[in-house]
C-alpha cells in the first residue's frame, strides 16, 4: 500500500482541487409555453416534454 512521504499541505491540496467545480445546468425554452426548462426535464409550467403533453397541469384562473 502507498504511504505519503510527507504531509500534503492545505495549499497544495487546494491547488489540486481548483478544477473540481459544478457547472451551470443547460437551460432551454419550452416549445409550448416559452418557460425556461432544464434539458431532458418536463416543463414545470405546462407539463410538456418534447412537444407532447406528459402530465396534466391545472390552469390557474
Amino acid at each position: 500500500m502507498a504511504h505519503p512521504k510527507s504531509k500534503t499541505s492545505k495549499t497544495r491540496r487546494d491547488k489540486r482541487r481548483t478544477h473540481y467545480k459544478a457547472s451551470l445546468p443547460t437551460l432551454a425554452t419550452c416549445s409550448n409555453c416559452g418557460a425556461t426548462v432544464k434539458y431532458h426535464h418536463i416543463c414545470p409550467e405546462c407539463g410538456y416534454y418534447r412537444g407532447k403533453q406528459v402530465i396534466e397541469k391545472e390552469i390557474a384562473v
